[in-house]
């Protein structure tokens, strides 16, 4: 299992800067307050319906039609960025945690790469005061850059700074060449899985049967255990 990965996707983060000061948007405050304290807003530019002001998309589930709003009008640098991403994108929003904010440490159930969607951050506006956390490992995002991350995985965010942090977040549907942009990844990190003794009893006691359905059965037992330990079933 993928923990996270950064990706070779660059992106205009100057422009998107310049547009992200320039634009007077109404900021929404995100909706799960039970996850964080202090400050942290969205700003929706592709939502389910093209609806402005629904900001946690993944909340009604895979199949809307996700639809640009009246938002996405103001990022032309946005829209670059998108043209580039050859799979199907479902929501793109701004988050803003703003300074002294923290987000407590969650999971966002079923979200990972592994079960076809993928939650790509693009740091736009950020300093080394603001500590990400995956799993309690610090990962270091950097303007400008592209980073999966498994938000299926405990994860937490502290804004230590006196400034705002904005991502732009962008979940993906994975395709062929999702999976290729983040298994090519040189700066990639693995979750290690462990596999049940129960099963590893049953290969045994199979073993020791010796025919040729137990057999059978242990060897499609043991490339569980093999997709299990490698990641070989990666989507």
């Amino acid at each position: 299992m993928v923990r996270y990965a950064k990706l070779a996707l660059p992106f205009d983060v100057k422009t998107m800067q310049t547009e992200l000061s320039a634009t007077d948007n109404q900021w929404l405050p995100h909706l799960n307050k039970y996850h964080y304290s202090g400050l942290w807003t969205v700003l929706a530019l592709r939502s389910p319906g093209g609806d402005h002001k629904n900001i946690v998309p993944e909340l009604l589930g895979k199949h809307n039609e996700y639809l640009d709003n009246i938002n996405m009008e103001h990022f032309t640098s946005v829209k670059k960025l998108l043209s580039i991403l050859h799979c199907r994108v479902m929501s793109a929003r701004f988050l803003n945690l703003q300074a002294g904010a923290i987000i407590k440490e969650h999971r966002d159930n079923e979200l990972a790469f592994e079960k076809g969607e993928a939650r790509l951050h693009f740091p736009v506006i950020t300093n080394p005061g603001v500590e990400f956390y995956c799993e309690k490992e610090r990962v270091f995002l950097q303007e400008g850059e592209c980073w999966y991350l498994n938000a299926n995985l405990p994860h937490s965010v502290l804004n230590n700074s006196s400034t705002d942090r904005v991502h732009l977040v962008i979940d993906c549907e994975v395709n062929d060449w999702l999976r290729n942009m983040i298994n090519s990844s040189d700066k990639i990190a693995y979750k290690k899985e462990t596999v049940d003794n129960d099963l590893l009893n049953m290969i045994q006691e199979l073993r020791y049967q010796n025919t040729d359905a137990s057999n059978k059965l242990a060897d499609e037992f043991e490339q569980k255990v093999k997709i299990i330990l490698n990641g070989s079933d990666a989507v």
